[in-house]
């Protein structure tokens, strides 16, 4: 199967190809069927290649599958080629499982859509993108993907072109990425100047042997992280990824949850070698940019109203996390929260989908408020994630991020203490976001009396009332929307199962099965707390991770539910800090002014002085052409003439008689 490791692109690259000839045709639903099988394909040709190398001994889990020769100029020797390892099978395993739950949310979520057909030929392109990413054998291969799912994020961010906000947002978020692009870019001819090679395996084996220095790893450690800032939304790059919600939900949860912004955090692991031997200062650097991104995006979620708002957000937090696990060599548990994450943020974003399905398009958490009653399934499942994304053990971001915790203690305890501040602050604003949606007051409605309210059975039609304001009663979504949320629940309740810490009670075979099957990947720059005040407190950092999210569901409970504490939403934190504002002002009025003068210094007086030298050349050869008669006496003459002066210059100056 491993050798059969190229279906695993191609069935999403063939749906795509076939929507774009016959899409119209299938219209909808079935070009959404058919978008969704091929994903599904895809995601059961990664379970043939996942179970091929689980026979297979540690040391022989990787496969290089050379589909030809792409690029052979010189010395620059390209080969469009897939690296199959367990690395990049556990990214296709999630974001090909994943991306087939979210397809099949999406025909329920765009039916009755003008463009349906073209919202599933954008999707299938995606997922074709991100497999080619992350099975890249090197790269130029990964930059391939990398592009891809750049471009897709804007075709769908903007996908309502009509509304002027979200063609804004796509063009925001395409920018925003090309100044990450830059710094892959550069990363691969650096490697290529150093090394000879932009293939994986070449650059960390040179990397493990110390033939690569320092320098050269530090240059290409710090590039490719730029480029990881960019795609995953960390400081000062977040700006595009809050905007991203102006597309359907359904995009928000694949570029948030399986996708795209996971895409940097991969790359990262996947260089663990380079980073490890590069300069002391870069590893905290990527530490502490993950932390105070973290801590920054939790303070802005707290102030949020907008439902889509708050997990875009705490999607930027929960990645700063990733990148902080990244910085302190926590390899693994980067990759294990990404999984939980993708699980939880995928079943958080089909839920607030759900949510506005059933409020008739409504994303302000101030007009919502009881829903329970009117969409239980959806409440249900969307509590479950609730609870693993503010780290409530059993639940899966327990382990996960209580793991990074674990590693951040043992680096430095400045980065546990801003960790664990963040984690209290995230388990209080999804409680409070919970509150507000789906408790609390039923602000929708006219109805003074929650008992006056008429039942609505789950895939009802809205019953429309005409009270003061003619509002309408929210309704369950359809159950094809449903399907994913019970499935993505039930995962974000036992993902955690994939990597148990050894503590009481957990059997032997149970402990750490992703860092099993990681560890041929990870085993060279993975970080070791072993010796650490962590190692041998791991029970009492377990309370104190628990203790954090329970105050901070506690304290968004005596806020928002009993109204016990006044809230705290401070406008510096609605408004993000007033960043996004700062950009926007300064490209709007001195960037725009230093660009044009930019433009006009090129224009005037490099094109200028490139264009002088033609003038100046043309006016000389012009001048020159008038010598030119075409009268032999005069060519004759001026040859005898030199003739002349040649031997006079001889005689008199050379002395040569």
């Amino acid at each position: 199967m491993a050798e059969l490791v190229w279906l695993i692109p191609a069935f999403p690259l063939f749906g795509f190809l076939t929507i774009l000839i016959f899409g119209r045709r299938f219209g909808d639903p079935f070009a959404g069927w058919f978008a969704t099988a091929m994903v599904f394909a895809s995601f059961i040709a990664s379970i043939g290649v996942y179970s091929d190398l689980l026979g297979m001994n540690e040391d022989d889990r990787e496969h290089i599958e050379n589909l030809y020769s792409w690029v052979p100029v010189g010395s620059l020797q390209i080969d469009l080629a897939f690296l199959v390892d367990p690395l990049s099978i556990t990214m296709c395993l999630f974001v090909t499982g994943i991306g087939g739950l979210i397809h099949l949310y999406s025909i329920g979520y765009m039916h009755g859509d003008a463009n349906f057909s073209k919202f599933f030929l954008y999707l299938n392109l995606f997922i074709f993108s991100m497999t080619l990413l992350v099975l890249g054998e090197n790269l130029l291969v990964t930059f391939l993907g990398w592009e891809g799912v750049g471009t897709c994020s804007y075709l769908l961010i903007a996908f309502w072109q009509t509304r002027e906000s979200a063609a804004t947002a796509g063009k925001k978020a395409f920018l925003t990425n090309r100044v990450g692009d830059w710094g892959v870019m550069l990363a691969m001819f650096l490697a290529f100047s150093a090394v000879g090679s932009i293939s994986y395996s070449v650059m960390n084996n040179n990397a493990e042997t110390g033939i690569m220095s320092q320098t050269t790893a530090t240059g290409i450690a710090v590039l490719l992280f730029v480029g990881a800032v960019g795609k995953s939304a960390q400081l000062p790059l977040y700006i595009w990824l809050p905007d991203a919600m102006e597309g359907p939900t359904p995009v928000s949860a694949l570029i948030h949850a399986a996708t795209m912004v996971t895409a940097g955090v991969f790359l990262m692991v996947r260089i663990n070698p380079i980073l490890t031997v590069a300069a002391d200062w870069v590893m905290p650097m990527i530490a502490w940019i993950g932390v105070i991104t973290a801590l920054f995006a939790a303070t802005i979620a707290l102030a949020q109203r907008d439902i889509k708002k708050v997990l875009a957000y705490s999607t930027i937090s929960q990645l700063g996390y990733m990148f902080l696990a990244i910085g302190t060599g926590a390899y693994i548990a980067a990759i294990f929260h990404m999984v939980t994450h993708a699980v939880f943020k995928a079943l958080l974003f089909l839920g607030s989908g759900s949510v506005i399905h059933g409020m008739h398009d409504e994303q302000d958490m101030n007009k919502m408020g009881k829903l329970f009653k009117y969409m239980p399934i959806t409440a249900s499942t969307f509590i479950v994630g609730w609870l693993a994304i503010a780290g409530v053990p059993p639940f899966s971001g327990f382990w996960s991020k209580d793991e990074i915790l674990l590693f951040a203690l043992g680096d430095n305890v400045g980065l546990y203490v801003i960790g664990i501040i963040t984690a209290l602050l995230t388990a209080l604003y999804m409680t409070r976001m919970v509150i507000m949606t789906f408790f609390g007051e039923a602000k929708w409605t006219s109805f003074a009396n929650e008992d006056e309210m008429p039942e609505v059975s789950p895939g009802e039609e809205p019953v429309e009332t005409h009270g003061a304001h003619g509002e309408f009663k929210p309704h369950e979504s359809p159950v094809i929307m449903l399907i994913p949320l019970v499935v993505l629940a039930v995962f974000g309740l036992f993902a955690g199962l994939i990597q148990l810490p050894s503590l009481w009670g957990v059997p032997d075979s149970a402990e750490h099965k992703l860092e099993d099957w990681l560890h041929p990947d990870v085993a060279f720059g993975e970080a070791e707390i072993a010796g650490t005040w962590a190692d041998g407190h791991v029970m009492l950092l377990v309370i104190f991770a628990v203790s954090a999210a329970l105050i901070g569901i506690l304290l968004g409970w005596l806020i928002y539910q009993r109204k016990r504490i006044k809230a705290w939403e401070p406008t510096l934190f609605a408004n993000g800090w007033y960043y996004n504002w700062a950009v926007t002002w300064f490209m709007g009025n001195p960037g725009r002014e230093s660009f044009e003068a930019t433009a006009t210094f090129d224009s005037k007086v490099i094109d200028g002085a490139v264009n002088g030298v033609g003038v100046a050349v043309r006016e000389v050869a012009t001048e020159e052409r008038k010598a030119q008669t075409g009268y032999v006496r005069q060519y004759a003459g001026i040859i005898g003439i030199a003739a002349v002066l040649l031997l006079g210059w001889f005689v008199i100056v050379r002395g040569i008689l």
